[in-house]
């Protein structure tokens, strides 16, 4: 079976350059060329239904696009909008959810959640900005959910997340209990889950461990500087406000994903910096805490998992 992944799309007009109309439908028309079973983005698709006046029609072509799609939620994506809103407008069953396709299950975690000193909370309307504390991370009813759904999975299973549980410098909060589910599974029957996938970094990056693949799949169209640079046109950083703030890639990344029993076929596709303006020509450190550096990339792979 075959699909279409992309992350981070961040459609946020006179905010960003990036999320258009434009790289919507390049990544729309590779899909079409390429025969997927479905679309899956795997997060930070806009930052709410209510950023401008065009948001709206943006996610309904996304929805309405003749080859299923799927939302993951972001921790951005209800920044402007309440959090159920989004739900029904990315037509979601529920902040986490699962579906079945070709004799695979793929499971979309949330991990938009913090705990606000009393409960956890989900990330909506900007109400986790400035928050340090157990910040994107999955609440225990979900834990015991993502168990049973995989548990109770006839399929080996794909698991889908914005923020990242293989990471060790940063993460989900509680990405080690989130590893532990997994593992347990695995030893109880192998390759209960065996391909991971997370969007949130920005980054291109496959790593094996413990015997389970994990993707960390880059942004669709541009890399976020804390320290902002002076390399971009005045006018440019006029018509966008966090132009200052970005590195911008040429073309709009996404991949082709076939799975084969255990088998992953990653076809990626490589574009170039906008305008030649890379983190080395900014004050901002070449790698993220990770140790994994901004390219505008996704690599192509093909990893079995034995």
């Amino acid at each position: 079976m075959k699909f279409l992944l992309f992350s981070d799309l961040h459609h946020f007009p006179g905010d960003l350059m990036c999320g258009s109309d434009n790289q919507l439908d390049a990544i729309l028309a590779r899909a079409e060329a390429a025969g997927v079973d479905f679309i899956i983005h795997a997060g930070d698709f806009c930052h709410g239904a209510s950023v401008s006046p065009e948001t709206p029609a943006f996610i309904e072509k996304y929805n309405n696009f003749h080859i299923p799609t799927y939302h993951v939620l972001g921790n951005h994506d209800a920044d402007f909008t309440p959090l159920d809103e989004m739900l029904q407008c990315y037509r979601m069953p529920a902040p986490y959810y699962y579906f079945d396709c070709k004799g695979y299950r793929f499971i979309a975690l949330d991990t938009n959640w913090f705990w606000d000193g009393e409960r956890y909370a989900h990330c909506e309307m900007r109400n986790y900005f400035g928050k340090k504390e157990q910040k994107y991370c999955l609440p225990p009813a979900e834990i015991e959910w993502l168990k049973k759904i995989i548990d109770e999975s006839p399929y080996p299973c794909v698991i889908l997340s914005h923020d990242s549980i293989e990471r060790e410098a940063v993460g989900a909060y509680n990405r080690a209990e989130v590893k532990e589910i997994i593992n347990a599974a695995n030893r109880k029957k192998p390759h209960s889950v065996f391909f991971c996938i997370n969007g949130h970094y920005h980054r291109d990056h496959i790593r094996i461990l413990d015997n389970i693949c994990y993707f960390d799949v880059c942004s669709v169209g541009y890399d976020w500087l804390t320290v902002p640079h002076n390399h971009f046109p005045e006018e440019l950083c006029q018509k966008y406000e966090d132009m200052p703030h970005s590195l911008v890639w040429n073309d709009p990344l996404s991949c082709i994903v076939t799975l084969e029993g255990t088998t992953i076929t990653i076809e990626g596709m490589e574009s170039s910096y906008f305008m030649g303006v890379t983190r080395e020509m900014t004050d901002n450190p070449p790698f993220d805490p990770s140790g994994r550096p901004a390219i505008p990339r996704i690599q192509s792979a093909k990893i079995t998992i034995l």
